[in-house]
């Protein structure tokens, strides 16, 4: 059984849509019938749910594309330095519900896992697709409304409500999903650890997000929140370490032939926020794909488009 996992990371996303891409363009691929599960978290849920819904990864790179400016524009009061998130998530939910097009998670036939973070009681909160009898809470939710929460990243968009339940980034906790998607399939699909296959997309891995200098300025800035500890930064580093424990984890619950894991990594710090990148990033994926499509093609078991 196959699962496919897709990191948290903001634009970044693009990274793995574009491998995604790839992989469509070069094999006979089928996401929704090839794979048991998908999950993605933050900006990994705008791709998985894009794929578990029928949509290309082709469709989902135009997305970030077209869209990316307009959804990291800075709000007023944001430039104006005082206290908000840096962006406003009402263009996102209005494009997410055109590209979803009012569907509910209730009507997404295939697995779907999608990792939010509930503020309001202080614990996890997973939002799913009706893979299983024993589901009633998720039915009815919005595939749109289940995306924007899951990428409501503290700092950078506001908390998003659904129903009852005050929600925040799933990337807090598990910016990585492929952890938590390998018990989900073994607990509620039936599958044995040593039947699956995980196939997980990073968004890249970014490195030195504090100097280790200890002079006397650095040391009257002091260790603020809105000083050395940086805003976007300190949430950035969070994510990042979560998503390398769940990778490190991960291989020591499954054999090594059992998990393929595509990511980059930076000397520096890695924006989530910056559409500007866009053409880096997809020549960082496509120079990913080139060295590892015979890899991937062998690990997925897939034959190149045109093959019998």
């Amino acid at each position: 059984m196959k699962i496919l996992s897709i990191d948290g990371g903001g634009f970044r996303g693009v990274y793995a849509a574009h491998i995604l891409y790839r992989i469509e363009q070069e094999f006979l691929i089928s996401w929704q019938a090839d794979f048991a599960l998908i999950a993605g978290t933050s900006t990994g849920s705008i791709i998985a749910a894009g794929l578990a819904c029928g949509l290309s990864a082709k469709k989902i790179c135009e997305f970030y594309e077209e869209h990316g400016k307009q959804i990291f524009k800075k709000r007023l009061l944001c430039r104006l330095g005082l206290a908000a998130s840096r962006y406003n998530n009402r263009y996102l939910r209005e494009i997410l519900l055109e590209v979803f097009d009012g569907r509910t998670l209730g009507e997404v036939e295939t697995p779907l896992l999608i990792p939010a973070t509930d503020i309001g009681n202080g614990g996890v909160h997973v939002l799913k697709s009706k893979y299983d009898a024993g589901f009633y809470r998720d039915p009815n939710i919005l595939v749109a409304d289940a995306v924007l929460a899951s990428c409501s990243a503290p700092t950078y968009f506001d908390p998003y409500r659904i129903d009852k339940y005050m929600l925040a980034d799933g990337g807090l906790w598990a910016n990585n999903p492929s952890l938590i998607a390998t018990v989900e399939v073994k607990k509620r699909l039936g599958a044995n650890l040593d039947e699956l296959q995980v196939f997980s997309l990073g968004t890249g891995l970014g490195h030195k997000y504090y100097r280790q200098s200890s002079s006397l300025s650095t040391r009257l800035v002091g260790w603020g929140f809105a000083t050395r500890w940086g805003r976007g930064k300190f949430i950035d580093m969070i994510m990042n370490l979560q998503a390398e424990t769940a990778k490190n984890i991960l291989g020591l619950l499954l054999e090594e032939h059992q998990i393929l894991r595509i990511n980059f990594e930076s000397d520096g710090k890695l924006s989530l926020d910056n559409p500007g990148m866009f053409d880096d990033w997809i020549s960082k994926a496509d120079k990913a794909f080139t060295h590892k499509s015979a890899q991937i093609a062998d690990f997925l078991n897939i034959s190149k488009c045109g093959e019998a």
